[in-house]
């Protein structure tokens, strides 16, 4: 119940193997128990009890001691030591049964103590089994099982229905709906869809989702296959656990507080426990009842509820976040998160789908509607532009019409539009300036229906055709359909401020901020005003937290408080920046992590004041001589048992 970290780094394996301390701590017990009875019942030498006892301080001391020892070679006196110390002194002066029943517990409560952290990291270890161990490949027209560790880079996998899919990369034949939640904690399973070509790839996380697959997910009743584009200890779940291995370096700052107590307290309470031996030389009392009372107060004196009330909690709620797809790096980040009440937004696929979307087609001098959205559809379909491809899309799905193939001659007028011809004449579609630099009038009244939409915040676009302009369209990121109610969540747990950080124009991000609630809106900004916007909100506010997908807003998360990073499988930079990384896409997972780190923070608080209160009691009370061993034993260990038990709690929460 000390430093956990340590405890952890040697788990002691001896003869029953992993759970060789727990049954040396039984074993204690039970020996304890036969000497107790033989003692009390028996007739027969002291010797056979005191035997039997003897036993039981081996059992108990075992670990304890051979931690104890490492320590001492590195200059730090720990609990471990003065648990021995207690022991051996009550032996010293008789109360053999005394000192085993100290030793069991303090073995039990670590055994439980190793037992609660196992739990917590098998959880998270729990992503570790979830890659597969084979992979079926095809190499020279023929499909071979070959061990994950032996796949290369562009080897294609073949992944059968309802099997786990072994490696990280991009569907190239083949869809299926695939169970993310190993990986994502998404409930739902997601389509899926082959790639079109594979001809210069983008980076794997500039890939769309929609083709992508990671190593653990699970397929669904179609069989697929995949061009692997991560070799095996590079997969997003391998990240996943080293990075949660490391997570516990970070400590807590509650933690790091305990540490600095205990470095003076530990060896103040060896100072007084000798003094206490002398206390015969003032009082009139003999040499054994001092001893007596200074060993109590020894027992009495050792923080070992206190050491481990905040990893313990730490962990679990680790642990927790993990089953949930939630990735928190160490006990800062848990602290920090639930002490929040200003958080700032990317725009871009944060808060926002992070596809432009068509929201209005308007004829112009009465043209046919029909006419319209067919010119655009002709010219829009021959473009490569993300958001000629968008409108094309949407275009398709809103007027059920389908491409003919009846335009020619595209071209791309840089910052301006794409000029076609449609039935041998020439189609426009882009800003004002473009329709001038054409010599194409447009009325006063056309350039207000502009003004209005862009207020709104979109996109707009003129449409010409023979020389006129016949029709406006306009298009805009459109918010999350779950940031609506994400955001009034969090003002009901009494997050104050959200405010939103995007490099877009001032008006679309106000005309967002308005339809999702949001405080406030900041446009206009560079990756590096994000830097000076986030240093300015942690001027007011103290602290602040930065959400974002953790790719260009990098700079910005590293200097917030806290710093989450929104759909990071796949994405490597998010994994190594973010304090907490949402494995999905999903901004309605963070209310639940808000809620879990409070929850956390509330744990630890009450950990901390079970321990010191049983301590503050039982040290006055030991040193006034007011109390037995057993009794301080029993009061010391349970309250070390009550913390650990307290911080498992942790597993359930949000079920």
């Amino acid at each position: 119940m000390k430093n956990t970290q340590q405890s952890h780094n040697h788990q002691h394996h001896g003869v029953f193997g992993q759970r060789t301390e727990l049954y040396f701590s039984v074993l204690c017990g039970f020996f304890l128990l036969i000497g107790f009875f033989l003692e009390r019942f028996g007739d027969y030498s002291v010797y056979i009890h005191l035997s039997s006892y003897v036993i039981a301080y081996f059992f108990g001391g075992y670990f304890v001691a051979i931690e104890a020892f490492q320590k001492i070679k590195k200059g730090g006196f720990d609990i471990d030591f003065l648990m021995i110390a207690a022991a051996v002194g009550a032996a010293y002066i008789g109360s053999w049964a005394e000192g085993a029943l100290l030793l069991f517990l303090f073995s039990l409560g670590h055994a439980l103590e190793n037992f609660a952290m196992d739990k917590a990291k098998k959880s998270i270890e729990a992503l570790g089994n979830l890659s597969p161990k084979v992979a079926l490949v095809k190499r020279h027209g023929n499909v071979e099982e070959i061990g994950v560790e032996d796949l290369k880079i562009n080897d294609v996998i073949v992944v059968k229905p309802n099997s786990k899919i072994a490696a990280d990369g991009v569907i190239i034949k083949g869809s299926s709906s695939i169970n993310q939640a190993p990986i994502t904690g998404e409930s739902m399973p997601v389509d899926k869809t082959a790639i079109a070509s594979t001809d210069n790839l983008p980076k794997f996380n500039e890939i769309d989702k929609s083709h992508v697959v990671f190593t653990g997910t699970i397929n669904g009743d179609n069989g697929l296959e995949v061009l692997v584009l991560k070799l095996n200890e590079d997969s997003t779940v391998a990240r996943l656990i080293t990075m949660v291995s490391e997570v516990e370096t970070q400590k807590s700052p509650t933690q790091r507080l305990t540490k600095k107590f205990e470095k003076w307290y530990v060896p103040l309470v060896i100072v007084i426990v000798a003094l206490l031996c002398f206390a015969y030389l003032v009082i009139k009392e003999p040499f054994s009842d001092s001893l007596y009372r200074a060993i109590t107060v020894l027992v009495a004196a050792s923080p070992c509820a206190l050491a481990i009330s905040t990893p313990s909690a730490v962990l679990s709620g680790i642990a927790r976040a993990a089953q949930k797809g939630v990735l928190i790096k160490g006990g800062k980040a848990l602290e920090d998160l639930g002490t929040i009440t200003t958080i700032a937004f990317d725009k871009t696929g944060t808060l926002t789908e992070g596809k432009p979307k068509l929201t209005n087609v308007i004829p112009i001098n009465g043209y046919n509607d029909q006419d319209l959205v067919r010119i655009i559809l002709e010219v829009e379909s021959l473009s490569n532009h993300p958001l000629a491809r968008a409108i094309a899309k949407d275009i398709k799905n809103t007027y059920a019409i389908e491409y003919l193939n009846q335009a020619s001659n595209v071209n791309a007028i840089q910052g301006k539009g794409i000029s076609a011809w449609y039935k041998g004449n020439g189609v426009f579609i882009g800003n004002v300036k473009l329709m001038e630099d054409e010599g194409i009038q447009v009325e006063p009244s056309v350039i207000s229906k502009m003004e209005s939409l862009l207020q709104n915040g979109q996109t707009v676009m003129l449409v010409s055709y023979k020389n006129e302009v016949i029709g406006v369209i306009s298009v805009m990121d459109i918010p999350r359909s779950t940031a609506i109610d994400t955001l009034k969540t969090l003002k009901s747990i009494g997050i104050k401020r959200m405010i939103m950080l995007t490099g877009d124009h001032q008006n679309v991000g106000d005309a967002i901020a308005k339809q999702i609630g949001l405080t406030e809106a900041k446009g206009n900004l560079l990756p590096e005003d994000k830097v000076e916007a986030v240093k300015e909100l942690m001027q007011r506010d103290g602290k602040i937290a930065m959400v974002g997908d953790g790719v260009n807003d990098a700079p910005a998360m590293a200097f917030s408080t806290v710093s989450v990073a929104m759909g990071a499988a796949g994405s490597d930079v998010a994994l190594e920046t973010a304090d907490v990384a949402l494995m999905s896409d999903k901004i309605e997972m963070l209310p639940f992590v808000i809620g879990l780190s409070r929850q956390s923070k509330k744990i630890i608080k009450q950990n901390i004041w079970i321990s010191l209160g049983v301590v503050a009691l039982l040290v006055p009370v030991t040193m006034l001589g007011l109390t037995n061993i057993g009794l301080a034993v029993l009061f010391h260990e349970g309250s070390t048992l009550v913390v650990v038990l307290n911080a498992l709690r942790l597993l359930g929460y949000g079920r």
